[in-house]
């Protein structure tokens, strides 16, 4: 592909993925409570679900989107369902002095489903795809080599954009050291998190 195009698309990416949304939410909430390490397997899967996406706009597949869309809507209530269990998960967790055992995470696996429902269930990421990326790029133009160049270009706008957030939410949970503090970030993570739930949930 051409390179204007690839930064037309590059741009716009910018700004859908940069923008607060359920995605957005659910991953500062986690890092606010656990830490960066803990969300890299959400991370992934957000990554992957929107390569997903791509994938089935690039190839002309939205009427699979369609003809499947209630194993679509299955995922996003999956997705909402363990949101909100996350979300009570946060707001009851205990709160740990220095020194103490920190709480188990959640396993790696447990991180990847979870990121990939909120991702092929945000009908935000959706629209962007498979509504407004025609618009940018011409689909039926693009080769599998195109193909290969806009995955490219969409796994490096998320990892800047995501780490971005990661980086800003990070920074704010080391300013959260009192039991005090961390029992405030606990509720603001479950808050955000049951928030990224009812957004899904009401698109």
């Amino acid at each position: 592909m051409d390179l204007s195009s690839l930064l037309i698309f590059a741009g716009a990416l910018m700004v859908a993925a940069g923008s607060p949304g359920p995605s957005i939410a659910a991953l500062v909430a986690r890092i606010l409570t656990r830490g960066v390490r803990a969300v890299l397997p959400f991370l992934a899967a957000m990554w992957v679900g929107e390569a997903i996406w791509l994938s089935l706009a690039i190839f002309g597949l939205s009427v699979v989107a369609q003809t499947f869309h209630l194993a679509f809507v299955a995922i996003k209530w999956a997705g909402i369902a363990y949101l909100l269990w996350l979300a009570w998960k946060m707001w009851t967790a205990p709160v740990h002095h220095a020194g103490a055992a920190l709480p188990a995470p959640d396993s790696p696996l447990k991180l990847f489903l979870a990121g990939m429902a909120v991702t092929l269930g945000n009908p935000k990421i959706m629209v962007f795809y498979l509504a407004l990326l025609p618009t940018i790029v011409d689909l039926g133009s693009v080769t599998l080599v195109g193909w290969a160049e806009l995955t490219l270009t969409m796994v490096a706008v998320l990892i800047a954009v995501d780490f971005g957030w990661a980086f800003a939410a990070a920074q704010a949970r080391r300013l959260l050291r009192s039991a005090r503090a961390m029992r405030i970030a606990n509720r603001a993570g479950a808050s955000m998190m049951a928030g990224a739930a009812a957004a899904i949930a009401a698109r």
